[in-house]
């Protein structure tokens, strides 16, 4: 099986969660070879046709897996070889994007989309499937909370909680985060900000504080909250994305109301927890590693190309 990837490049490369997930599927014997979109807006898309079609009679692929709305879009304009497009959330969330994100939706062999809440407001009518993306558990090896804080230069004294991005993303929503650790009026906890991290230091960062705080306006299928419960780190969020479907079950997460009292409130109960969750117990449950989704790819990879 030839799959070529077609995804954004952005000054750091490509999307983490698209790596792992190429890397998976290659682990089981799936050939992958990545055609990189870097210029910006629907016209700096279009523009990478011919390219993409060069790409395609050079690899000779039997499905091109696009991921995002656009990058969807782009792939269907050519139709020699079968489309798959995984759409991430922000394709689906936001408006302008979503009326070009039903056009691949449409035009595509099948659809990924990482919610429930995404499907629903995609509407898509066939040939879909809900899969988030996964987790590699490997890049989270545990770590005693005290062995954590001393590589992160962290207080053993004091009470961190981290917050799910950086605090200039408007779509984060900090100054709500702020105002909830604001309200715990305990001078003894503080607020971190996820932004400057390397991923080895974010797996660290996540088992050193007491709780992690995800307020956002909009997300798909958020990979900090996997990466949290693996890490076994307690979470409290707003109900966005597929959050609340991710911590059912686990002791030591809570579900907010998008208010600062309601938040504070559930923060406190948290930090107080004061223990590792069965996060990770759950991931393993729910099929969320690479491995387990690179399975499910391959076999709709495989349906697909029987069609043809």
């Amino acid at each position: 099986m030839r799959i070529l990837v077609v995804a954004r490049y952005k000054e750091r490369g490509f999307a983490p969660f698209v790596t792992q997930q190429v890397a998976a599927l290659e682990k089981q014997g799936v050939e992958c070879q990545f055609f990189p979109v870097k210029s910006k807006g629907v016209a700096g898309y279009l523009k990478h046709l011919k390219a993409l079609n060069n790409a395609i009679r050079d690899f000779h692929p039997d499905v091109v897996h696009a991921h995002y709305g656009l990058c969807g879009l782009l792939a269907n304009l050519q139709r020699r070889v079968p489309v798959v497009t995984t759409y991430h959330g922000s394709d689906i969330n936001d408006k302008k994007v979503l009326r070009l994100s039903k056009i691949a939706i449409c035009r595509s062999a099948y659809n990924i989309f990482v919610s429930q809440k995404n499907i629903d407001i995609a509407r898509p009518k066939k040939n879909y499937a809900l899969i988030p993306c996964g987790i590699n558990l490997e890049d989270y090896p545990f770590i005693e909370k005290s062995e954590a804080r001393t590589q992160m230069g962290l207080s053993p004294e004091k009470k961190y909680v981290l917050f799910a991005g950086a605090f200039d993303n408007t779509v984060k929503n900090s100054p709500i985060a702020k105002e909830t650790v604001t309200l715990l009026n305990d001078e003894n906890v503080q607020l971190i900000e996820l932004k400057g991290y390397t991923r080895r230091q974010v797996a660290i960062l996540m088992q050193a504080v007491d709780a992690f705080l995800m307020t956002s306006f909009t997300e798909g299928s958020p990979q900090v909250i996997k990466e949290a419960l693996v890490c076994g780190c307690p979470i409290v969020s707003v109900n966005v994305g597929d959050v609340q479907e991710r911590i059912e079950g686990v002791d030591g997460c809570f579900m907010a109301n998008r208010d600062a009292k309601d938040l504070a409130s559930c923060l406190k109960k948290a930090i107080a927890f004061g223990k590792r969750t069965n996060g990770k117990d759950t991931i393993l449950r729910n099929g969320l590693t690479n491995d387990a989704v690179a399975l499910h790819l391959n076999d709709i990879y495989t349906q697909i190309s029987k069609k043809q």
